[in-house]
């Protein structure tokens, strides 16, 4: 099986490492050990009972526990819909391995995680991309969308809120596209790792999971929770799908770890101080983004409506990778080039890290961009 180079992680691997400050961070600002098990309340007797566990494969399905705390998330869903993964990137790799077949047709939104194409062309399915643009504020155009659909399509895939564009489908827009999915009997598969950080009105908007009979939802511990160091991840599917994920699951997951489980679950069962101390960080910040932006003669941008995430357009003659290896070079700071999610053009920030470190970087971006002036 050939594989398309995965761009973003490419680029990550091999220059994240080497800046002085990083405002490309996908996650707001990880949470320590100790700062969970103080949101938690129960330092003390989390710390003994991690101690005291016998570190076996656990729970092969993952806790009743932890099981039970993800499907709060949601408002239609069973804890037996539920499978655990390494990761939202595990959860994304075992439903598109699991349900691609050489021949199926996708649709992707594009920009999307490369996982939703580039999986499913090694796989040997036909991928069409539907193009989101800053014009229509990354909205998928349904009509569009309908003209690429066929009786061949076996699944429409998603990021919702959208990656790298912190784009949101909201309800109304979901059902138009439910309606579509249905009219070709399609999967949809709604990558929502993001989902819990909407910038106005109700913190989690509705998942595709609740909304549509053949909707798969998939999200993890690791944006929204601050969390991405436990790799764990899960998939809502129907339940007539679930056997067949278990059944590829056990050729290369076997279990996540028991005290990733016990972690994850002590963060669930206090998600509200989380999601509280996320999205004050993530208003903060994502106010000072815009005002930078404001005062930015060479970039734009849609102002996200979810997540830490942003896509920055500049109108300077240069390619976004060399952009990215200047102004890495110069001022050491890192951001992701537009060209290696399908953006040329454009460029990742996250800006959900703590805010001097976004204030630091945009202070040099800034003095970097003078020289285009």
């Amino acid at each position: 099986m050939k594989l398309e180079r995965f761009g973003v992680e490419d680029w990550m691997n091999v220059y994240e490492t080497q800046c002085e400050i990083n405002i490309a961070e996908s996650c707001v600002e990880a949470l320590t050990t100790e700062e969970l098990l103080d949101l938690a309340g129960n330092k003390t007797e989390a710390i003994e009972t991690i101690l005291k566990m016998k570190l076996t494969y656990g729970d092969i399905f993952g806790s009743t526990a932890l099981r039970n705390e993800i499907a709060k998330l949601y408002t239609n869903v069973q804890p037996e819909q539920i499978t655990l993964e390494h990761g939202g990137i595990g959860a994304n790799h075992l439903v598109l391995e699991t349900l691609i077949e050489p021949g199926d047709h996708i649709v992707s939104v594009m920009p999307n995680y490369q996982q939703h194409y580039s999986l499913p062309q090694s796989y040997g399915a036909i991928v069409d991309f539907l193009p989101l643009t800053p014009e229509q504020n990354y909205a998928p155009d349904l009509v569009a969308l309908e003209h690429l659909l066929t009786p061949a399509t076996k699944l429409i895939a998603i990021n919702n809120p959208n990656n790298p564009t912190g784009a949101l489908m909201d309800e109304a827009q979901l059902l138009e596209l439910i309606a579509l999915a249905r009219k070709y009997d399609a999967y949809i598969l709604a990558d929502e790792v993001y989902r819990g950080l909407t910038l106005t009105g109700a913190n989690f908007t509705p998942s595709i999971s609740d909304l549509y009979e053949k909707g798969i939802s998939t999200s993890s511990m690791s944006k929204t929770f601050s969390l991405p160091g436990l790799r764990i991840g899960w998939i809502i599917s129907p339940l007539t799908l679930v056997p067949e994920l278990n059944n590829h699951r056990d050729y290369s997951t076997i279990s996540c770890g028991m005290i990733d489980d016990y972690l994850a679950t002590l963060a669930l069962q206090n998600k509200d101080k989380i999601i509280a101390r996320n999205l004050a960080i993530v208003k903060k910040n994502s106010h000072y983004l815009a005002d930078w932006v404001t005062h930015e003669p060479h970039i734009s941008y849609v102002q996200p409506k979810s997540g830490p995430i942003a896509l920055l357009h500049y109108d300077m003659p240069i390619a976004s990778t060399t952009l990215c290896r200047q102004l890495q070079t110069e001022t050491g700071v890192f951001l992701v080039p537009g060209s290696v999610m399908g953006c040329e053009g454009g460029l990742r920030i996250g800006y959900a890290n703590d805010f001097a470190t976004l204030e630091e970087g945009l202070a040099r971006f800034s003095r970097f961009l003078r020289q285009f002036d």
